[in-house]
């Protein structure tokens, strides 16, 4: 699989409370060519408890949303268990002629867990709550671990800020931010806007 450019997605769990950010920039080579993607969702009336799972992902935006679709229908097969759908989509993923192709990357989270899904075959939970994935990855991930540690932030403020700081030296990662969250009234996706001087 080719490196995963063009976006950080992150998730930040935190007691009973979980969020889900991605940043908004496409980029085609070298080239920016959307600042405004939305890469974060949040799917209703599934995972735990039936609070809802959200779902992100870097990669192309069909073999995403190729992913998203059969994610969504190992849900439906076991709505309320996200590991067993996780696990489902990856061995499809995987042995699947068609979709074994599909550069994608997902974290996928509900009330109760998060975890990365690849199409090696991967279902990876993360043991400290924070994920990421994408070419911003690395830089959200440090600066999410450093607040997670000092900070009393929210996952959705912890999110917010790790995506600042990493479209701040990613140049594939822009600083329009979208928050979807578990676990309190700030569920609907929220959107930072991108400074004319950033890279998106």
């Amino acid at each position: 699989m080719h490196a995963i450019r063009s976006t950080t997605i992150i998730s930040v769990r935190r007691e009973r409370r979980v969020a889900l950010a991605g940043d908004g920039q496409v980029s085609i080579g070298q080239t920016i060519a959307k600042a405004d993607a939305v890469k974060v969702r949040m799917l209703d009336d599934v995972g735990a408890e039936a609070a809802g799972v959200l779902v992100g992902f870097a990669g192309s935006a069909a073999d995403s949303f190729a992913l998203l679709e059969r994610f969504e229908a190992k849900l439906k097969e076991s709505p309320t268990n996200l590991m067993r759908a996780a696990i489902e989509l990856a061995k499809l993923w995987r042995t699947d002629r068609v979709l074994r192709r599909l550069e994608s990357l997902l974290i996928v989270a509900d009330s109760a867990t998060t975890l990365m899904i690849s199409g090696q075959g991967d279902v990876i939970e993360p043991s400290d709550g924070v994920c990421t994935i994408g070419s911003g990855g690395p830089y959200a991930l440090a600066a999410a671990r450093a607040l997670l540690r000092h900070t009393d932030l929210s996952p959705a403020a912890l999110c917010r800020e790790a995506l600042l700081t990493a479209g701040e030296i990613c140049v594939f990662s822009n600083t329009a931010v979208t928050v979807v969250e578990l676990g309190s009234d700030e569920g609907a996706p929220a959107r930072e806007p991108a400074s004319p001087s950033e890279n998106g």
